[in-house]
């Protein structure tokens, strides 16, 4: 029996973290934003259909995010094209991983989980949190947006508190070592639930 997890959380709340975490602990980890970085390279599946549409989106073979996201923010109906195109080869390379994975137990690391409707395909749901300030001050300290690109990423999520409301399980990150504990522990009660299935 395979049991899978979805995991998510909003930017900046440490969900890469938590996920490498998930696969130091023995978890097949798929990851939705590799899974588009995939598609989109040279010889991605994604880039000969994105191209008929969006020639000006190719860059040497590849499909270029900067590209597509000015053509979203000069028309607004692009991002209804994009995603019938790319939604199902996500959904593919989903479903190819889940299926040639030998693995007890998947995460999928989904950043939209909750919005697309993703806790429906998966066995639980996991979402990683921090407070505002933290999430700000990290995202921040990245340095590759501003301000105004984080307030309009985080318009489009679900609030925090709306997806830990829905979440199976949340995990704190608010240090390293007492996220990795959050892990064991979701793990092992997970694992308890999968004995008594």
């Amino acid at each position: 029996m395979t049991f899978v997890i979805g995991l998510t959380g909003s930017i900046g709340m440490g969900k890469s973290t938590t996920a490498r975490q998930f696969a130091e602990q023995g978890c097949a980890v798929w990851d939705a934003d590799a899974a588009v970085h995939r598609l989109y390279t040279a010889g991605g599946a994604a880039v000969a259909p994105l191209a008929a549409i969006f020639p000006d989106a190719v860059i040497d073979g590849a499909i270029s995010r900067n590209v597509l996201k000015s053509i979203i923010g000069q028309n607004p109906q692009a991002l209804m094209k994009i995603e019938k195109i790319v939604h199902p080869l996500v959904a593919k390379d989903r479903a190819d991983f889940i299926a040639s994975t030998e693995s007890d137990i998947i995460v999928l690391d989904i950043p939209l989980l909750f919005e697309t409707g993703g806790e429906a395909r998966v066995d639980a749901t996991v979402c990683v949190s921090i407070d505002v300030e933290t999430q700000k001050a990290r995202v921040m300290a990245r340095g590759t947006m501003t301000e105004e690109q984080f307030n309009t990423i985080l318009a489009k999520q679900m609030p925090d508190a709306d997806k830990r409301a829905r979440a199976d399980y949340v995990i704190v990150t608010d240090t390293i070592d007492h996220g990795a504990e959050q892990v064991k522990s979701v793990l092992a009660d997970i694992r308890k639930r999968m004995t008594h299935a």
